[in-house]
């Protein structure tokens, strides 16, 4: 198994180590011919979602990401990672992969103060010890989105089909229960 993270900017290098230590190899993307057929799925990392989007557009990898997102390339969006995916943005003009069918409330928990720990109920997980840095919050998940975690009834992680979504950080805990279902719905995905 091969994964891509994108590591044009924000938490990329927490989510490589998460990978490593699972056995999984990884690659990280920056331009265009970093991005190959040969990855199983990729990663959108936490950090600044709108400097990522420009970036992934100006780096060329834009379209492609969507177009393998859309024929079922699994794909683990943490933090600005679930802004890039999401289909509306409640509080931002800017919608960028528009791949996911949720509507997302940008630094909805505040600014750098505002991060914070908390202990979340997950499906399929059970208890997960989550990091949240100027999280946002999934304000309404539309059809075909499973629920997987709420903090005080707000969704902070659901998945789409192919296409998985936290707004918390499970690259900065040592707890590697997200990443092994990331690498759980890899294994299951069927792109032929």
């Amino acid at each position: 198994m091969k994964i891509g993270i994108f590591a044009l900017q924000g938490a990329f290098l927490e989510h490589r180590q998460a990978l490593e230590k699972l056995g999984v190899e990884t690659v990280e993307i920056r331009r265009r011919a970093h991005f190959t057929d040969k990855l199983d799925g990729v990663i959108l990392p936490g950090g600044e979602s709108t400097v990522q989007g420009k970036l992934l557009k100006d780096e060329g990898l834009f379209l492609p990401l969507r177009e393998a997102i859309g024929g079922g390339m699994p794909v683990f969006g943490t933090c600005a990672g679930l802004i890039l995916l999401a289909k509306k943005l409640t509080n931002d003009e800017n919608v960028w992969l528009a791949a996911m069918n949720v509507s997302v409330r940008r630094n909805a928990y505040g600014r750098q103060l505002g991060s914070f720990r908390a202990e979340l109920d997950t499906a399929h997980i059970g208890a997960y010890p989550a990091v949240f840095i100027r999280a946002p919050y999934i304000e309404s998940a539309g059809e075909h989105v499973e629920v997987l975690a709420e903090h005080e009834g707000k969704i902070v992680a659901a998945r789409q089909e192919n296409m998985l979504a936290t707004a918390f950080h499970p690259e900065l805990t040592s707890d590697l229960r997200i990443h092994e279902y990331f690498c759980g719905m890899i294994r299951g995905a069927d792109r032929t």
